[in-house]
């Protein structure tokens, strides 16, 4: 637990002063539903900006750890969007239930951050990864790895933050972006990295051992 955790996202903190101000007035005025309904919407909200500390998994440079909450989608070879190589990525899928911190997979300085305007399918699809509005940072680990990671837009998430820029040093587990409601995080690693997760796991945001690293490069 590598860096500050306000345990309610900064990102929320517009959403829920504009919800508990109408839900406030809602009351004031004696309208019973629509101040019900607001306070429901208040602790949705509430629950979806959420950012608790999260013990960080691995403790080597070989480790590669979820760069998200949610569930395993996906698991395949393909190319890497940003790097001219072939690749294996492993796709998280956060849904609106799911913290939606995004947080570094590795030890690494960010090379590039790229945004690539797109349309807005379920994230749970396949063609989100191509065709979706999303962000794509490349990473070079501590020994010399490439990993791509790339923040999707959803069917609801109209919103991607990233907060880096090239240069900037991240550490595995730390906080470097946000997507608001509801996802994915496509992971794009060296196709001979052994990979620990498999498809259909719930994973959690640093907590979670994905895959390591075959070898380090040049060794």
């Amino acid at each position: 637990m590598n860096y500050p955790h306000p345990i309610l996202a900064r990102e929320g903190w517009p959403f829920l002063i504009v919800i508990l101000v109408a839900t406030i007035i809602c009351s004031w005025l004696g309208w019973k539903v629509p101040g019900f309904l607001m306070g429901l919407a208040f602790l949705f909200t509430l629950q979806f900006f959420r950012d608790p500390p999260r013990a960080i998994a691995g403790v080597d440079s070989l480790a590669v750890i979820a760069p998200a909450d949610g569930r395993i989608i996906a698991i395949e070879e393909c190319d890497d969007p940003l790097l001219s190589r072939r690749a294996l990525r492993i796709s998280v899928f956060m849904n609106v239930f799911n913290v939606h911190s995004n947080r570094s997979p590795i030890d690494g300085e960010v090379k590039q951050v790229i945004h690539h305007p797109g349309r807005f399918f379920n994230a749970a699809l396949a063609k989100a990864s191509t065709e979706n509005e999303r962000c794509a940072m490349h990473l070079v680990g501590t020994e010399g790895q490439d990993v791509t990671c790339v923040q999707v837009a959803g069917l609801i998430a109209r919103r991607i933050l990233n907060y880096t820029e090239p240069g900037r040093k991240l550490a595995r587990g730390e906080r470097y972006g946000f997507i608001r409601f509801g996802s994915r995080v496509d992971l794009y690693l060296p196709p001979d990295v052994r990979v620990v997760a498999a498809i259909g796991d719930k994973v959690l945001a640093s907590s979670t051992l994905l895959a390591e690293f075959a070898k380090v490069p040049n060794a």
